[in-house]
């Protein structure tokens, strides 16, 4: 009788881990779905976009891990979502981690999960990113930015496939199938020891390079009618068409946040213009600085540029509605912790809150 209640105990526990596991997941996948693109499907026709769609259909049919790389708001969540989409794992989740979004404290747990009093705050047990992907699709992005430390974790899970959640002993395994992406140049980095050479070449196995808007002008008229019909709908008004001369603008602008500003830029103009047609809103007068400096720089020093561009034409508003973090398209906390990594502090006079100099 005894030997029968136990049993009846361990049955009960399993199933209220099961379906503890199941919340989890269904609360994730939640999220996940609302945070879905504005897009579908890569827009352009451009023989730089038609090479990035002919990588992507060579190795969407196979497990390889795989690199995107290029500049901010090109567009390589889109490319990882699409080498998902059309995956055997299409069907299982495509689970995202951002990794420059995160302190490097809270990545462990974020990607291993934690066990119930692992540590402070830790109230009950949470499944990490890896277990969330399992069958189906895990992407890093911002890779680049993760310490030395969690890249010896990443190696060795990327080795045999196993890990343990932090506070538990407890070996685990998942069968994902990894895309990361970067803004940076790892080759250089791997050479000034900042990245493990080891892990960049398991990372490496099928780089797949996004040009920046402003190498691939051509798509930018194709782009500009996306947005506006997506944007022209939200927004209850009707759009005829953009003018030859309005085409112009854009054509003969730099992109410094490529397709994101782009999209901002649209949507904007939606919200300022009655129509029928369609007027490009007041671009900015520092374009062109931005682009001569460009040459010679390197990633965190064109990212550290295009965040100080967003913050002067916002007057350096960080959070809420015409923000820097609307304009790049980023959560505020987000901008917020790459603002105080890049050493980006409010310099005394201007009038929206941001950190002090």
């Amino acid at each position: 009788m005894a030997a029968f209640a136990l049993d009846n105990v361990k049955a009960y526990e399993e199933i209220r881990r099961l379906n503890q596991n199941l919340s989890e997941e269904t609360l994730y996948y939640k999220e996940e779905h609302l945070q879905t693109l504005h897009f579908e499907d890569i827009v352009g026709e451009s023989p730089e976009i038609k090479h990035v769609l002919a990588q992507v259909d060579q190795v969407t049919e196979t497990d390889a891990t795989v690199m995107i790389i290029g500049e901010t708001g090109c567009g390589k969540e889109l490319v990882a979502r699409a080498i998902h989409r059309h995956s055997r794992r299409k069907d299982k989740p495509f689970i995202k981690v951002n990794c420059s979004a995160l302190p490097e404290s809270l990545i462990p747990s974020e990607l291993f999960g934690h066990e119930k009093g692992s540590f402070t705050g830790a109230t009950q047990r949470r499944l990490g990113r890896f277990e969330l992907a399992n069958g189906g699709t895990l992407f890093l992005d911002e890779i680049g930015e993760i310490s030395q430390d969690i890249q010896v974790r990443l190696l060795r899970v990327l080795q045999n496939g196993e890990f343990e959640r932090v506070g538990g002993s407890e070996t685990l395994r998942s069968d994902f199938r990894l895309v990361v992406a970067t803004n940076r140049n790892l080759e250089k980095d791997v050479k000034t020891q900042k990245f493990r050479a080891d892990l960049y070449y398991r990372l490496a196995v099928f780089p797949i390079h996004v040009p920046p808007l402003r190498e691939r002008t051509g798509d930018i008229p194709l782009l500009a009618y996306y947005f506006l019909k997506i944007y022209s709908q939200k927004r209850g008004k009707n759009f005829s068409k953009i003018p030859h001369a309005e085409i112009d603008k854009l054509l003969h602008y730099d992109w410094p946040g490529n397709v994101r500003e782009l999209e901002n830029i649209i949507e904007r103009g939606t919200i300022l213009n009655t129509g029928p047609l369609f007027r490009v809103p007041e671009l900015g007068s520092t374009q062109k600085d931005f682009a001569a400096d460009r040459d010679g720089m390197t990633l965190m020093e064109n990212e550290r540029r295009h965040i100080l561009w967003a913050l002067q034409q916002t007057n350096w508003k960080v959070r809420g509605k015409g923000g820097a973090a609307e304009l790049l398209n980023i959560p505020p906390s987000t901008l917020a912790f790459r603002m105080n990594k890049l050493g980006i502090r409010r310099p005394k006079g201007a009038s929206h809150s941001a950190p002090e100099a």
